[in-house]
Formats: C-alpha cells, sequence, structure tokens
C-alpha cells in the first residue's frame, strides 16, 4: 500500500499525523500494546455506561451509545482473547496520560446540554486517534495476524468518531459544534507533541 499518515488527517481531520515508527516501537511490546488496547476498550464502555446514567433524558444519544457499550465491550473481550492466544495475561490497568490531559483541555462548566456536547466531542476526540493508530498497525505491523485483527477496530472506531460528531450536533448548533471541533483538534495536536512515542501505549 502506499497510503501515508496524510490520509488519516484528510479522513479524520487530524492536525498532527503519528510518525508510522511507532508502530515499530510498540511491536516490541506486543503484550504491552494489547494490554493498553483492552483497557481502552474497557474504559470505552464504562464511558457509555456513564453518559446514559448521567443522561438517560437524551433519548437518541441513549439508543447510539446504548449499542456502542456492547460493542466496546466485545471489543475487550476480543483483544482479552488475543491476549490468551498468545500465553499472555491482561497486566495492571495503567495511567492514560493523553487522555487525562485530553479531558482537562476541556471547557468546563456552562449548561447541562453544553457539558454533554464536550463529552462527546471528547469521545470523538479519542475514537479520532485510536481509530489512527489502529489504522497505522494494521498499515505497518509486521505480524500480518495482527494486521488483519487491527483492520475491524479501525472501521469500527471511524464509525464511533462520526457518531459522537453528528450526536454533539444534536444537542448544539451545528456552527458551534463545527467551530469548538476545530478548537479540540487543535488542543490535541498540542498535547501530542509534548507526549513521548511509548511502546506500552495506544494513544
Amino acid at each position: 500500500m502506499s497510503e501515508t499518515p496524510k490520509d488519516s488527517l484528510q479522513m479524520l481531520g487530524l492536525k498532527l499525523p503519528t510518525d508510522p515508527r511507532w508502530v515499530g516501537i510498540a511491536e516490541k511490546s506486543i503484550e504491552e500494546i494489547l494490554i493498553d488496547h483492552a483497557y481502552c476498550e474497557q474504559k470505552a464502555a464504562s464511558n457509555g455506561i456513564s453518559m446514559i446514567v448521567r443522561y438517560p433524558d437524551k433519548t437518541k444519544m441513549v439508543d447510539e451509545v446504548t449499542p456502542l457499550v456492547a460493542e466496546e465491550w466485545g471489543h475487550f473481550r476480543k483483544v482479552l482473547k488475543e491476549l490468551q492466544k498468545r500465553g499472555m495475561h491482561l497486566g495492571e490497568k495503567r495511567k492514560d496520560e493523553y487522555v487525562v490531559q485530553l479531558t482537562n483541555s476541556m471547557k468546563k462548566g456552562g449548561s447541562r446540554e453544553m457539558q454533554l456536547v464536550e463529552e462527546l466531542l471528547l469521545c470523538a476526540m479519542i475514537e479520532a486517534r485510536s481509530c489512527e493508530r489502529f489504522r497505522l498497525l494494521n498499515l505497518y505491523c509486521a505480524d500480518p495476524d495482527l494486521r488483519e485483527f487491527y483492520y475491524e477496530f479501525m472501521v469500527s472506531e471511524a464509525g464511533h468518531y462520526h457518531m459522537f460528531i453528528e450526536l454533539a450536533r444534536e444537542y448544539s448548533n451545528p456552527e458551534y459544534v463545527k467551530e469548538r471541533w476545530n478548537e479540540v483538534l487543535e488542543n490535541e495536536a498540542q498535547i501530542l507533541k509534548g507526549l513521548e512515542y511509548r511502546g506500552d501505549r495506544m494513544h
């Protein structure tokens, strides 16, 4: 394939592409990257449940996030199965500095609807970056089984990213969402510039 990281910027609107050499770093510790990936899926499922519990009156959000929770938990089980297939085990949960910094950069306060929009854009950003990282693993990982393994995750995360953006537009002015999303993208790029590439972290 002749695709480049620039394709991810066009598909997802990301301001800063991941250096494909990150895949080489990740391949040195496949167990660690799979463990981190498993916890990313677990956290995505848990976050979806939390949003449903806190915003039960947002019917469209509940209807769309409910199946996402089941899908994310299914992904957790799939990554766990991949670990077991390779004779590996789920390790300790680790701190995701990327998500911590991204969360801290989001706007606080405002109306309940504005808080929901911020959460939806945060979820969209994490899904978009995850999609990009899964895509790199699909394109450049030396292990053909893992390349195939990560293709499904790449497609799924792209769908989740679009879903969260559309939900944000449902609960706020589309023009505001567009403007705010561009701000989130810029903030995320600055956060990434300050983080080192690690083979034991998906982000």
